[in-house]
């Protein structure tokens, strides 16, 4: 039997960004709407690591050589903390955005 005042944590630590990566992927693995799997990124930062899919380039102009609006991808994207490994996932935005919202959310004591 465990002790439940241990300060042992249930899941596994993040001490890099391919361990946060790995973490992330149990609950976290964006498709296309092509059905295949976005291709993920992962960028550290003080106390933790963003998981975020790494956006397809967009076509330059059309056909008839306008050019194009990027789309707003939407989704989300999520946090691996370094301190518990909880994933937690916040709006899809640049980088320095969503590590924002986590702080804000998540760890308010962290702003």
């Amino acid at each position: 039997m465990t002790d439940p005042s241990s300060s042992t944590p249930d899941r596994p630590l993040p001490t890099s960004a391919e361990e946060a990566l790995e973490i992330a992927r149990t609950k976290y693995s964006p498709i296309w709407p092509d059905g295949t799997p976005a291709p993920l990124k992962v960028l550290e930062f003080d106390i933790g690591y963003l998981v975020y899919p790494k956006l397809p380039p967009h076509p330059r102009t059309t056909s008839t050589g306008e050019r194009r609006r990027p789309r707003n991808p939407g989704g989300t994207c999520v946090v691996v903390s370094k301190d518990t490994g909880e994933v937690s996932s916040v709006s899809l935005r640049p980088p320095s955005d969503a590590i924002a919202l986590y702080r804000k959310f998540y760890r308010p004591d962290t702003l």
